[in-house]
């Protein structure tokens, strides 16, 4: 049997990524072909979760074993086949693709086609720009430097909070002692 993932993203409104793989295939054969068809490379502890209709994660299957402990059931990527998790179209997965923000591609088995099988996944339909792999956090520090903190009457739920009493160079006291006073 082969199924149609389609992927979508909430960082990106225009991106669509449409993969067919054969239901046998591997969590980890769908994890290559969904990095090849966004250019990503593979140096990330990606994982999928199994999903309920609201998109609350029920199972991991992760890429590596984590060593969890022997009362949960744990599925390695290399070692489970889509079949063994995924059975119903309208099947909702996540899939984390930067754990450490863990921004996520949602999935969903759009079709289940009987009778036929792949040899290998194909991305049936490619439109948009994948969103960046990975947060460059020196890249967002360096933009936020200069940005400036926006402060009203309501600070912290303060009515009586007036903006010009805040000195955001470095909290300086009136009226303090010298340097020798400090702890």
């Amino acid at each position: 049997m082969i199924y149609k993932f389609t992927i979508v993203s909430d960082e990106v409104d225009d991106f669509v990524r449409e993969i067919k793989i054969d239901s046998d295939a591997t969590f980890f054969d769908l994890h290559k072909a969904i990095l090849a068809s966004c250019g990503y490379k593979d140096d990330q502890m990606t994982s999928f979760f199994i999903c309920d209709d609201d998109w609350e994660k029920e199972k991991e299957v992760t890429l590596e074993d984590m060593g969890s402990s022997s009362d949960e059931d744990s599925w390695i990527m290399k070692d489970t086949r889509l079949s063994d998790l995924v059975e119903d179209e309208k099947q909702r997965l996540l899939y984390v693709f930067d754990p450490l923000t863990e921004r996520v591609f949602f999935i969903e088995l759009t079709e289940t086609i009987p009778g036929k099988g792949l040899d290998k996944p194909v991305c049936s339909r490619k439109h948009g720009k994948a969103p960046k792999q990975s947060i460059d956090f020196d890249e967002i520090n360096k933009n936020n430097v200069t940005s400036s903190i926006d402060l009203d009457e309501n600070f912290y739920g303060d009515q009586s909070f007036d903006p010009e009493d805040f000195d955001p160079e470095g909290y300086e006291m009136e009226g303090g002692g010298n340097d020798d006073d400090r702890y």
